[in-house]
């Protein structure tokens, strides 16, 4: 089975690399296009976004510029972009929204308002063909485009296009097709003399319906492809078979060992016992073929064209890869020199998780305090993501002047408290918390180094198999009843379960 699983591990290797390559290429069609789009459809867009939106304007005229500088480059689209786009032939065209307040009046300089919140939306639709005629026209030279900036929330601009891409042909692969449906958003919201404009492409990857693709070689490298597949879905699944052979082999030796524990000694087997029956590294393996096998099955139909699911299929083979990796590892386990590292991540794990579940809360109270008080003055702060981000980077020493040089000055007593709010988490967690986190784990290598030395304490099922020639095997101990406790020479926190 060892044997089995190297080879399969070989070809899951392979498999991933070729399935890498080629969602490379498709990613990076996707964000170059994304880019193009954007020179194509933003007027004075810089090739740098602006923080979390692509670009801003500040006056009524450049707002009118921007709007029909986005219907006049979809209009002349097929002449000037470089790419392999195309409308839509479900006649969608370009679609303009406009949302905003209902009639009211506004007079800043009285301090007068009158406005209903409620809000309105208009659309109209430019359609491909009707660009070039007296009916486009009409629209553009409307009332939809006077625009009352002080009632304006929002203008979007919606639009489908459709592309090919080519590059794989020349990684003999055939051609996807793609449906962008691009949209364009000048957020005016705020009111505050600054309308962001934000542009969002989804990207669809759709079968092509008619492709004629001449040569040979294309075809064929598919097809070894495909054969390649079909052979590691084959040594995944016999390799499942024969783990789940294993795991079920041992869940029945566990439930004979309990019974004859109870009845010869009227002792109850502990849970600690009863899981070193278990390999852990089958149940790793189980998992990873499972999803090796559905990710394989999926890339063969990306790779016939039947599918497009490239995330699905790109998280199934890198998770079960991480897996498979991770699984090398027990090899290194018949080695007591090479096998430190496994056993102070096992006798560690407990302590850590407490530890951390107790850390948790101090962070996630430091998270929420300073998303509330520092937001409007920081924008490493203004999302609660965001400051979980940032407080684990200041944790690990990363970017920390740039995080004080970066609060604003606007208000002295919320510059006073994020230097104390700052200095005292930094201070807390870096001299303190994580400093006994590291105490944990050196302080369980410790102990492993000391048993390598001195011997692993014994546990009930050891001593059993050690002596289970002895007909005598703990005679004394028959009869003193025990609930559910295994034995030990030392105590739990110390415990070492070698499997």
């Amino acid at each position: 089975m060892l044997l089995l699983e190297q080879y399969s591990q070989l070809c899951f290797s392979c498999q991933l690399i070729f399935f890498g390559l080629s969602n490379q290429l498709v990613v990076s069609f996707k964000e170059e296009n994304t880019v193009a789009f954007k020179h194509l459809f933003l007027k004075g867009y810089s090739g740098v976004d602006e923080d979390d939106y692509s670009c801003s304007i500040y006056t009524q005229q450049d707002a009118y510029d921007s709007i029909f500088y986005v219907i006049n480059q979809y209009k002349q689209l097929k002449n000037i972009s470089l790419g392999t786009l195309g409308y839509e032939h479900d006649g969608s065209g370009l679609k303009i929204c406009k949302q905003q307040y209902k009639k009211g009046a506004m007079l800043p300089s009285n301090d007068t308002l009158n406005i209903d919140i409620s809000t309105e939306t208009e659309c109209i639709v430019l359609k491909p063909q009707e660009l070039a005629s007296k009916k486009a026209e009409l629209k553009l030279n409307s009332s939809f485009f006077n625009l009352e900036f002080y009632r304006l929330i929002q203008v979007e601009i919606s639009f489908k296009l459709k592309g090919i891409a080519l590059q794989t042909i020349h990684a003999r692969e055939l051609p996807d097709c793609y449906a962008f449906q691009n949209t364009i958003t000048f957020n005016n919201r705020a009111h505050s003399g600054k309308i962001k404009i934000y542009f969002d492409s989804d990207t669809d990857i759709q079968e092509c319906k008619d492709w004629h693709i001449l040569g040979s070689v294309l075809q064929k490298n598919s097809q070894y492809i495909l054969v390649f597949d079909g052979f590691v879905i084959l040594s995944c699944l016999a390799s499942l078979i024969l783990c789940t052979r294993s795991i079920v082999l041992a869940l029945r030796l566990q439930k004979r060992f309990v019974n004859f524990f109870l009845e010869k000694y009227k002792r109850h087997v502990c849970h600690a016992d009863r899981l070193e029956f278990i390999n852990g590294w089958y149940v790793l393996v189980i998992i990873s073929d499972v999803m090796t096998i559905i990710g394989s099955i999926l890339k063969m139909e990306i790779k016939a064209k039947n599918l497009t699911s490239y995330d699905v299929c790109s998280i199934l083979l890198g998770t079960s890869t991480l897996f498979v990796w991770v699984g090398v590892i027990r090899y290194l386990g018949y080695f007591q020199t090479y096998n430190v590292l496994i056993l102070t991540m096992q006798a560690s794990l407990p302590k850590v998780l407490r530890f951390c579940c107790c850390a948790g809360m101090i962070y996630l109270g430091y998270t929420f305090c300073g998303w509330i008080v520092l937001g409007p003055y920081h924008e490493k702060f203004e999302d609660l993501n965001t400051v979980a981000e940032c407080l684990f980077s200041l944790v690990n020493g990363d970017d920390m002047f740039a995080t004080f040089a970066q609060i604003q000055q606007k208000s002295t007593l919320v510059w006073v408290f994020s230097r104390l709010y700052l200095y005292s988490f930094i201070s807390l967690f870096i001299y303190m918390i994580l400093s006994l986190f590291i105490a944990l784990i050196t302080d369980s290598y410790d102990t492993i180094k000391k048993y390598q030395q001195s011997g692993f304490p014994v546990t009930d099922l050891h001593e059993f198999l050690k002596d289970c020639g002895n007909v005598s095997y703990r005679k004394e101990q028959a009869s003193m009843p025990s609930i559910c406790c295994c034995r030990r020479r030392l105590s739990d926190d110390n415990l070492i379960l070698i499997n």
